[in-house]
């Protein structure tokens, strides 16, 4: 039997209680790696184009070519959109790889520091809370 007993999310003998948090994070998660994908797509397109918008630190550890960044960020942010847009699917795949590349992502913005600091800060948290959302413990029970 699968009534709903008094609205309290508890469907019948041997299941658990469903956990509307969950589903709520994980579409968090997926808006949240779709939009940044996108942004990382335009910040990517804005790096290969060699625009002005970029601050140039000189002698920076983790120095790489402007062009070759915008690469890589155009490269992860179509990568990271279209995973979350599995996510909004419901691929089971999606929450491993969604981990993944959330933590590319966050190394990508850590070594994209000297060039945009205050966004690469708040991808930073953004790709921080997208592996909390992914990672935190589900209660969900099956359809």
């Amino acid at each position: 039997m699968a009534s709903n007993v008094s609205g309290t999310g508890y469907r019948g003998a041997g299941r658990e209680a469903e956990s509307p948090w969950a589903a709520g994070w994980t579409v968090a998660a997926a808006f949240l790696m779709v939009f940044g994908g996108i942004m990382a797509i335009f910040e990517g397109i804005a790096a290969i184009a060699r625009d002005d918008v970029f601050v140039s630190t000189p002698n920076f550890t983790y120095e790489f070519s402007l062009t070759g960044w915008g690469w890589v960020h155009l490269i992860l942010g179509a990568l990271v959109a279209a995973t979350g847009m599995a996510l909004f699917k419901g691929a089971t795949w999606a929450r491993a790889v969604g981990v993944a590349l959330a933590g590319l992502s966050m190394i990508a913005h850590f070594v994209w520091l000297p060039y945009q600091p205050v966004w690469s800060i708040v991808l930073i948290v953004v790709d921080g809370f997208i592996i909390w959302a992914l990672c935190a413990p589900r209660r969900e029970s099956p359809a």
